[in-house]
C-alpha cells in the first residue's frame, strides 16, 4: 500500500498546495475512504505510562487533526493513540497563506500555521460525540492575542477535563510569537503551577486524574534542557513530548523552500530530535514517561526512538510522503523488530542506545 501511494496517491496529491491536500485528507477519513488496518494485537507492544494503557507505541501527533474531526478514523487505521490540537481558547485563522511548504527532495515541510483551530467549543462538541473509549489526547495551546497566556492553557484543562484521556501543554511552537518564551525557567514554574493546579481540582470534582505532558521545542540549550528537566521532576508532571519542529535548517538539499519562515518537520528532524530526548532522559531519570516526535518514518526509526529513550513515538509529516498506510506499516515491523531482538517487551529495549544518542552534536 505504501508503495501504490508513493508511486500514485502521492503524485496526485502533489498537484495540490500542501493545506488543500491536508483538507482532502481530512474529507477522506471523514468519509471512510481510507480503509481500516487490521493488525494482530501483539502483547509486546502494549505500555502502560502514566497510568494509561496503550495497545501500541504509535500516535498520530498534534498538529493533524487541529479540530477533531477525525480522531476514530485515525485510531483504525492503526495508531494506538491520537493527539487533536493545538486548540486554543478562542478560534483564529492563524497566519497568512501560503503557510505550508512541502521540501520533497529532503522529504520535509515547513509550517507557519500560527494555531489556526476552531476553539475550544467547537473540538469540545465533537469530542463529546465520541462513542468509543480510543486514546485521544488534547493538544492546548495560547491565543495569539491573549492576555494572559497561562489563562489559556487552565482554561484547556477546564474545558475538556471530560473528554481528554490525557492533555499537552504546546509551549513550543515557533509560529505564535513568544510562545517559546514560556520554557524559560520562571515562566515555565509558573506555567506548571496554575496548569497542574487545575488539573487537580479537576481531579478531585470528577474522581479521575488526568495526565499531562509537556512539549517541548529541539532547539533548546543545555541550560535549557536542565532547566526544563529540572521543573519538570519539581513540579511532578506525568511526562514529556519531545519534540516541536525546529528553526534550523542544517543539511537541508531544498534550499529554495528552506528559506521559508516556520518549523521544520519530517526526516530532516530525525537526529537532532532524537538527540533532544536522549538528553532529557538522561537529566530526568527512568521514571518519568517520555513521549518521542519527530522524523519517524519506519518501524526502524520508531524503534530507534525507544532505544534513546521514548516510551511511545508520535509522527505526522512523514505521512506526507509514505500515506495512510504508514502507522500499519509501522505497528507490523515493530513485531518483526522484536522477533529479531528476541525481546518479551518493547519496553526491555527502551534506553539501550541514550547515551549514544545523548553525545550526538546535532
Amino acid at each position: 500500500m505504501i508503495d501504490l501511494f508513493k508511486h500514485a496517491a502521492r503524485k496526485g496529491l502533489f498537484l495540490f498546495d500542501p493545506e488543500t491536500a491536508h483538507g482532502m485528507s481530512i474529507a477522506a477519513l471523514k468519509a471512510g475512504a481510507v480503509p481500516a488496518c487490521r493488525i494482530a494485537p501483539d502483547p509486546r507492544l502494549r505500555q502502560s505510562i502514566a497510568g494509561l494503557d496503550f495497545v501500541n507505541p504509535i500516535g498520530m501527533a498534534a498538529g493533524y487533526d487541529k479540530n477533531a474531526e477525525v480522531p476514530e478514523a485515525l485510531l483504525k487505521i492503526g495508531f494506538g493513540f491520537t493527539e487533536i490540537g493545538t486548540v486554543t481558547p478562542k478560534p483564529q485563522s492563524g497566519n497568512p497563506r501560503p503557510r505550508i511548504f512541502r521540501l520533497v527532495e529532503d522529504e520535509g515541510v515547513i509550517n507557519r500555521l500560527g494555531f489556526n483551530n476552531e476553539g475550544h467549543d467547537a473540538a469540545f462538541a465533537r469530542l463529546s460525540a465520541v462513542r468509543g473509549n480510543g486514546m485521544i489526547g488534547v493538544n492546548i495551546g495560547a491565543n495569539k492575542d491573549s492576555e494572559d497566556r497561562i489563562g489559556d492553557y487552565v482554561l484547556g484543562i477546564r474545558r475538556f477535563y471530560s473528554v481528554a484521556r490525557y492533555f499537552t501543554a504546546n509551549i513550543s511552537s515557533p509560529n505564535t510569537p513568544g510562545l517559546r518564551d514560556l520554557q524559560a525557567r520562571e515562566s515555565l514554574a509558573a506555567l506548571l503551577s496554575a496548569v497542574l493546579s487545575a488539573r487537580d481540582a479537576e481531579a478531585a470534582k470528577s474522581g479521575r486524574k488526568i495526565p499531562v505532558f509537556l512539549k517541548i521545542a529541539p532547539d533548546l540549550t543545555e541550560e535549557g534542557l536542565d532547566d526544563i528537566a529540572a521543573e519538570a521532576l519539581s513540579h511532578a508532571l506525568d511526562g514529556l513530548i519531545v519534540s516541536n519542529t525546529t528553526l534550523s535548517r542544517d543539511g537541508l538539499r531544498d534550499q529554495r523552500q528552506a528559506k521559508e519562515a516556520g518549523g521544520l518537520s519530517g526526516k530532516p528532524l530525525f537526529d537532532k530530535s532524537t538527540a533532544v530526548l536522549a538528553k532529557i532522559r538522561r537529566r530526568v531519570g527512568g521514571a518519568m514517561p517520555i513521549i518521542g516526535v519527530g522524523g519517524v518514518s519506519s518501524a526502524e526509526t520508531a524503534l530507534e526512538k525507544i532505544k534513546a529513550g521514548a516510551d511511545l513515538v508520535q509522527l505526522y509529516s512523514c505521512m506526507v510522503y509514505e500515506g495512510p498506510g504508514l502507522p500499519g506499516t509501522i505497528v507490523r515491523g515493530l513485531s518483526k523488530l522484536l522477533d529479531r531482538e528476541q525481546v518479551k517487551s518493547i519496553r526491555d529495549l527502551r534506553d539501550s542506545r541514550t547515551d549514544h544518542w545523548a553525545t550526538r552534536n546535532v
